[in-house]
């Protein structure tokens, strides 16, 4: 029997949607807390293999999940290429920031990153030996757009504004930025994929920032490359892809990109998405996060809405966006009791 994702990655209608959950292995849960305080800090934890597949594993032996995906960061693969990394307490990531064209020569090559990466590797090999025959693994990286807004301020920011403009004032150094990621970012995945991975997924999630030509130029395009590359390599896998905050880019983006599948975020409704997305193939989404924070009737109203709504086509059912720590892990559970209801 195929595992329920991977059906309805290749397109199938299912009665009852495969589920997992953005984030799933975070700070919500207790047992993930307490492994976290094992390994000391949360790049140890995800350098440590044994103790990121522990994590990992954890929501799955909670919810039964459809889907595991790997727990690593999406900031690993700068720090392969060379960048520092380091995380402020209660502040997020930091990095060293790239700001002109010797700084991106001055990054490792893409096929230089496995050294650094061999953990993660390792993690996604524990990860097919001991997750259920059932549960689908499922491997990831940053969209080179996201990645990069990371790489220039050295930080997260909510307007992207230094990546802009850079992007406005030296567009030769902001593509060989792009080009760089995007090739180590190719190399990351295939190795992800060799090492047990039957999914992938390509997180950008501050494409929403780019518009007109740039969303094409710096999301679609570095989307379309990576997963050329990684089909051609691995026939056969599939892929889904995440622009979060796209709005009306998500239309055709499946296409444009060849990716099996698009990620939605809860700022569409499911509704206009099955109209407009899911009539070319298979979504991915998108209750809105609050609700795992909140519960109620409310969680089973709008649960039982995105399913409604995607019902007619292939459909993974996700929040729109990770899981927040605030969330109350027994308000995941219904979530699950719902879908799975029908």
């Amino acid at each position: 029997m195929t595992k329920t994702i991977l059906r309805a990655l290749a397109g199938e209608t299912l009665p009852t949607p495969p589920i997992w959950m953005m984030r799933q292995a975070g700070r919500y849960l207790p047992e993930y807390r307490a492994t976290r305080a094992q390994a000391g800090d949360f790049l140890k934890l995800c350098y440590n293999s044994d103790l990121a597949a522990e994590v990992t594993l954890q929501p799955i032996r909670r919810y039964g999940f459809d889907a595991a995906i790997l727990f690593a960061d999406i900031l690993l693969l700068p720090q392969a290429m060379g960048a520092d990394l380091w995380f402020e307490t209660g502040e997020g990531p930091r990095l060293s920031t790239i700001t002109d064209m010797a700084g991106v020569r001055a990054l490792k090559p893409a096929d230089a990153v496995h050294d650094h990466l061999a953990p993660v590797y390792e993690t996604v090999r524990i990860l097919a030996r001991e997750l259920p025959r059932e549960t689908t693994l499922i491997g990831f990286a940053g969209a080179p757009w996201t990645v990069a807004t990371y790489m220039i301020a050295g930080q997260g920011s909510k307007d992207q504004g230094r990546a802009h403009a850079l992007k406005a004032q030296d567009r030769a150094t902001f593509q060989a930025l792009i080009d760089a990621i995007t090739a180590a970012t190719v190399e990351y995945l295939s190795m992800q994929v060799q090492a047990g991975a039957e999914v992938i997924k390509l997180f950008d999630s501050w494409a929403g920032s780019l518009k007109g030509q740039d969303f094409n130029d710096f999301a679609v395009k570095p989307a379309a490359t990576i997963i050329a590359a990684l089909k051609s390599r691995h026939p056969g896998l599939p892929i889904i892809a995440f622009p979060r905050e796209a709005g009306e880019g998500y239309v055709g983006f499946a296409k444009a990109t060849g990716a099996d599948c698009v990620a939605l975020d809860n700022s569409v409704s499911p509704e206009w998405a099955a109209e407009n997305v899911q009539s070319t193939g298979c979504v991915q989404g998108n209750l809105a996060p609050e609700h795992m924070v909140t519960g109620g009737e409310a969680l089973i109203r709008e649960t039982r809405r995105v399913v409604q709504a995607f019902s007619k086509g292939p459909h993974i059912f996700n929040l729109g966006h990770g899981i927040t720590p605030d969330a109350n892990p027994d308000n995941v559970q219904l979530m699950i009791d719902t879908v799975r209801a029908g």
